[in-house]
């Protein structure tokens, strides 16, 4: 799950994750995406590129 803003400027992020993890499967380069979704701050593109899905793994914990 994603952080809803970044943690150091406090820019919204979450609403960009869908789109950038769709083109990242699909091959496309992961600095251009970042580009287009207007990502300029490294503290968000930080965000967006070290992020892990762990949810499906901590589901069956619930």
């Amino acid at each position: 799950m994603i952080p809803v803003r970044c943690f150091t400027c406090g820019k919204v992020i979450s609403t960009a994750y869908e789109e950038y993890k769709r083109r990242r499967d699909a091959g496309e380069d992961p600095k251009k995406i970042l580009d287009d979704l207007k990502m300029d701050r490294y503290c968000c593109r930080r965000m967006l590129l070290t992020h892990k899905e762990i949810i499906d793994e901590l589901n069956p914990y619930q």
